[in-house]
């Protein structure tokens, strides 16, 4: 049977989501994704795999190791770690010649990193070998390259292609005359009245996620920064924090903390969700996801009673930009004496059809990335107001960076954007000391 060892505190990103539905989680064998590569009936049978996965993509691999047992024979031993040990733990399996690992589930910041420490495996010769069964032209290109490419080399597999959109509780809203906004402004003025009307009711116009970890305050931050039309790095592989853009998205990050629920510094997922679900705040930027969380009665008091809409624009841009916040791949860890074998549950856990099975299952913490799932019927019936706000918008997604020194850059960053929510910097004075610090770091 396979085995699953949890190494996580008791919260995460979707984990308290996830709990009711986990628990009920079947495998429709009948949709169960067959490939080419899988046609021959039991031909991993008594055989194992070790898998590392973060803790919030646990029913995902419940799911993932029990359709390929059925098809395949195979057993999968997973090992759930949190979001952010995920790296440090790879490394450490391998450096430390312990090995245990076979596929290694990734953060795609740290594809860079993991490969300039010997960690994964080169896939680049396997992809164009197998490419007729992985259809990587199917990828998405705003997630494909940044998830799996590195030094000229690919590294893995992309299978959770993360971004986030705005969620509002339309009931609030409608109780204020208000529409959904389009701009930062706009948001601040929605989430600004929101709070004066209702704030001693204990409702907020705003959840702003600015728990110090990169993955929490630098998605709040990245929305805006893409919504400012901005990026990270520029086109010689510098930093772009001089840009007007970076000091403006910190800006509207430092606006939206007075009228957010209290306090941003100390809101990670687990204090964000739980309030917007239970109809206590307005606004939530979040991963696509939510939108199957806000309709499930088990875990939500706001069924029907909200909407999605796109990252709002800023400055002199017009054009909406999703973020790429999070998103994780698949890869061999170069310590593994199972590769061929590691590889093949890659190929199959990636593909269009086990992709569209995992985004059709609630609970699952997987968001599109291929062009084939983000418009598939099946997907645009399940949750047709994420589908609809993400389609045209998440094939030209902001991501971040993802080179060997990227995991330290957004921790920099995510320092000194922690600094301007305590009011000890100004935005302008963070941005400039963090970009002095990119500067460093990518020149070292």
């Amino acid at each position: 049977m396979t085995t699953y060892r949890d190494h996580t505190s008791p919260f995460g990103r979707r984990h308290f989501l996830a709990g009711a539905s986990a628990g009920a989680l079947g495998l429709g064998l009948s949709g169960a994704p067959l490939g080419r590569a899988f046609a021959q009936a039991k031909r991993f049978d008594g055989q194992s795999l070790n898998l590392m996965i973060i803790q919030p993509h646990v029913v995902a691999g419940r799911y993932l190791v029990e359709a390929w047992e059925t098809l395949t024979g195979g057993k999968v031993n997973v090992t759930a770690v949190p979001y952010d040990q995920l790296q440090a733990k790879a490394t450490l399996d391998v450096q430390s010649g312990t090995n245990n690992f076979d596929v290694i589930d990734y953060w795609y910041t740290g594809v860079g990193a993991l490969a300039n420490d010997g960690i994964i495996v080169d896939v680049t010769d396997r992809i164009e070998r197998d490419k007729a069964e992985i259809q990587p032209d199917d990828y998405l290109r705003s997630i494909y390259d940044p998830y799996t490419l590195a030094d000229g080399k690919r590294w893995g597999l992309p299978y959770d292609g993360d971004s986030h959109l705005l969620f509002y509780n339309t009931e609030i809203f409608g109780r204020h005359g208000l529409k959904a906004p389009t701009t930062w402004d706009e948001y601040l003025e929605r989430s600004t009245a929101i709070t004066e009307a209702e704030k001693a009711n204990g409702i907020y116009g705003a959840a702003v996620l600015g728990g110090k970890a990169p993955i929490i305050i630098g998605a709040s931050y990245t929305n805006r920064l893409a919504g400012f039309g901005g990026r990270y790095l520029k086109e010689d592989g510098s930093s772009a924090l001089d840009e007007s853009a970076a000091v403006e998205a910190a800006k509207a990050l430092k606006d939206a903390a007075p009228s957010a629920l209290p306090t941003p510094l100390e809101t990670r997922f687990e204090e964000g969700l739980p309030a917007f679900l239970s109809g206590k705040v307005a606004m939530i930027e979040f991963w696509s996801d939510l939108g199957v969380y806000a309709q499930d009665p088990k875990g939500s008091k706001i069924v029907d009673k909200w909407d999605t809409v796109r990252i709002p624009v800023g400055g002199s841009n017009k054009t909406s930009r999703l973020a790429l916040n999070s998103g994780f791949a698949f890869a061999i860890s170069s310590g593994s004496e199972k590769q061929e074998h590691a590889w093949e549950f890659i190929k199959f856990a990636t593909s269009a059809k086990t992709g569209l099975g995992l985004l059709l299952t609630t609970g699952s913490g997987i968001d599109p990335d291929r062009t084939s799932t983000l418009n598939a019927p099946e997907y645009k019936a399940f949750a047709p107001k994420v589908q609809t706000a993400l389609a045209g918008a998440l094939e030209n997604g902001l991501p971040w960076p993802n080179g060997p020194e990227s995991p330290q850059l957004m921790q920099v960053l995510a320092d000194e954007l922690a600094l301007i929510l305590a009011d000890q910097k100004a935005p302008e004075e963070a941005i400039a000391a963090a970009h002095e610090q990119w500067t460093a770091i990518i020149g070292s």
